[in-house]
C-alpha cells in the first residue's frame, strides 16, 4: 500500500487529510511538527506533504531530508512569490489552504503515478544496459551477443582493454560504449588514431611538450593522455604506434604518469586506456616490431569485433537502420531497397565493414532519384553470385602480368593484391588509389588488412 506522510501543525486540518487519504487507501502517517517529522524514516514514505510554516523551521527543509521522495508543500500564504520559492527548493508541487478535497487527490494521484514512471523508467534502463549494454551498437547474431555480454562485464571496471576487429567493424563505438558506462562516463573521453599521426609528432601530442623542447614549440602544450585525465584514452591502430612512444605509453600503465617532451618533472594522471587494432600483436611482439611487455600490460580484457561477412542477418537490420538514419541526416524522404539490392547487400562479403556499407548507403541516397535503391547506385563491387563486377573485370583484364589468372576465379581481395603488389612500384598512393576507385585511406586500411603496407622508401 502507498504510503504518506502528513506534517502539519494545524489538527483539525491533519485529521481531516488523513480521513481523506484513508478513504482512498493510501497508508497514512502523521507529525505535528517538523522535529517530530524528522524522528520518521523518510525513505519508507512514498510521497510527504507538508505545511510551508511549522513548529521548529519551514517544511521545505523535508525536501532535501527526504530525497528523492517528493514534497508537496501545502501553504495558506496562496502568493506566487511562496510558491515560487518552495519549487526552487525542490518541491514536486504546491497546493493553497484551505484546499479542495478532489484538488488534492488529483495532485496526489498525479505525484505518486510520476513517481512509479520514474522507477519503471530506471528499472528498464538497467535491464536494457544488462542485457544490452552498447550505445548505437545494432546485432543480434551469436557473436555480437557474446560481446554486448562482455561490454557489459569490463565496463564498470577500470581494466585496460584491448578491442581486436578489421577496419570498419566499430571499435571506436564498442570503446565509447566502454566508456559511457563506466564511472568515468562524466569525464571525457579522448580518441587517438596513431596511424593519421607523422611520427617526429606523436610522442609531443600524446604526453605534451615544454616550450623550446624543439624546433616549433614556441609554447608549452598539455598531450592528449594528459586531457584524458580522469576519463577514457582510446588508442585506435595502437600497432602503429613508434617503440619510443610505445615506452612512454607503457610508463602511463605502470606508474600512472606522464612526463612532457623535455620536461624533467612527472606528473600523476588517473586515466583508463582502451586500445584497438586489427593487427595481431603478439605476432608484431615476437618480430620486435610492438614491445612484448606492453603488449601483456594491454591485453588484460580482449574484445573481438566480427566482422559484417560473419554476422549473418545483422547486415540486413544494420542497412536498414543505416538508411533511416541517413534519409533523416540528408533530409531526404524514407526510401527503400529494391529486392535485387537486398539480396546483393546480403550476398557481398563487405570487405570495408559496417564503414563501407555507411559509405555506399549515403551515396546511394544522394543520387537518388526517388525510385527504390539498387545495387548499382550503392556501387557494390561485385555481383550477387560473389563474381567480380564487370567494371573490375575489365580492369583486371588489362593487368597483363595476371593474364594467366582466372577473373571469375578471384575474389575481391585477389583483385586487390594482384593489381597494388603489380603497379605500386610504378604508381603513386594516390594514383592506385585512383584507378582502384577508393581513398588514400581506404587503401592504407585494406593494405593493413591484407597484410601488405606500403613499403618505406629507401633513402
Amino acid at each position: 500500500m502507498t504510503k504518506i506522510l502528513i506534517v502539519e501543525d494545524e489538527k483539525v486540518i491533519r485529521s481531516a487529510l488523513r480521513r481523506l487519504l484513508t478513504r482512498n487507501e493510501y497508508d497514512v502517517e502523521e507529525a505535528a511538527s517538523l522535529t517530530e517529522a524528522k524522528e520518521f524514516d523518510l525513505t519508507q514514505f512514498d510521497m510527504v506533504i507538508s505545511d510551508l510554516r511549522l513548529p521548529g523551521g519551514n517544511g521545505t527543509e523535508l525536501i532535501e531530508l527526504a530525497a528523492p521522495i517528493p514534497v508537496l508543500i501545502m501553504t495558506s500564504f496562496a502568493s506566487l512569490r511562496s510558491a515560487v520559492d518552495a519549487m526552487k527548493l525542490g518541491a514536486v508541487d504546491y497546493i493553497a489552504k484551505p484546499f479542495d478535497h478532489d484538488e488534492m487527490l488529483i495532485a496526489v494521484q498525479r505525484i505518486l503515478k510520476g513517481r512509479n514512471l520514474e522507477r519503471q523508467n530506471k528499472v528498464l534502463k538497467q535491464e536494457i544496459a544488462k542485457d544490452y549494454p552498447t550505445t548505437g551498437i545494432i546485432g543480434s547474431c551469436e557473436p555480437m551477443l557474446k560481446l554486448f555480454k562482455m561490454i557489459g562485464k569490463v565496463s564498470p571496471t577500470d581494466a585496460t582493454v584491448l578491442i581486436l576487429g578489421e577496419s570498419g567493424t566499430g571499435k571506436e563505438l564498442v570503446a565509447r560504449s566502454i566508456h559511457e558506462q563506466s564511472h568515468r562516463k562524466d569525464a571525457p573521453m579522448i580518441s587517438v588514431n596513431c596511424a593519421a599521426i607523422p611520427e617526429n609528432l606523436i610522442e609531443s601530442e600524446l604526453f605534451g611538450h615544454e616550450k623550446g623542447s624543439f624546433t616549433g614549440a614556441t609554447s608549452a602544450r598539455i598531450g592528449l593522455v594528459e586531457a584524458a585525465d580522469g576519463g577514457t584514452l582510446f588508442l585506435d591502430e595502437i600497432g602503429e604506434l613508434p617503440l619510443e612512444a610505445q615506452a612512454r605509453l607503457l610508463r602511463v600503465l605502470q606508474e600512472s604518469e606522464i612526463r612532457r617532451v623535455g620536461s624533467v618533472q612527472s606528473k600523476k594522471v588517473n586515466v583508463r586506456l582502451v586500445a584497438a587494432t586489427h593487427r595481431h600483436l603478439k605476432e608484431l611482439s615476437q618480430k620486435g616490431e610492438f614491445r612484448e611487455d606492453l603488449y601483456y600490460r594491454l591485453n588484460v580484457v580482449e574484445l573481438k569485433l566480427p566482422a559484417l561477412r560473419d554476422r549473418g542477418d545483422d547486415v540486413l537490420e544494420l542497412a536498414q537502420k543505416l538508411l533511416e538514419r541517413m534519409c533523416n541526416k540528408l533530409n531526404r524522404p524514407l526510401l527503400k531497397f529494391s529486392d535485387e539490392c537486398t539480396k546483393a547487400i546480403s550476398t557481398y562479403q563487405w570487405p570495408g565493414n559496417v564503414r563501407e556499407l555507411e559509405n555506399a548507403i549515403e551515396r546511394s541516397i544522394i543520387l537518388n532519384d526517388g525510385e527504390d535503391i539498387c545495387a548499382e547506385s550503392m556501387a557494390i563491387d561485385v555481383q550477387a553470385d560473389g563474381k567480380i563486377a564487370p567494371s573490375m573485370m575489365a580492369s583486371l583484364q588489362q593487368s597483363e602480368q595476371v593474364a594467366e589468372v582466372k577473373p571469375s576465379e578471384l575474389s575481391l581481395d585477389d583483385y586487390f593484391q594482384h593489381f597494388v603488389l603489380e603497379n605500386e612500384d610504378k604508381m603513386t598512393e594516390t594514383e592506385l588509389a585512383l584507378k582502384l576507385g577508393i581513398s588514400r585511406k581506404s587503401l592504407w586500411e585494406r593494405r593493413q588488412r591484407l597484410g601488405f603496407p606500403r613499403k618505406k622508401a629507401t633513402k
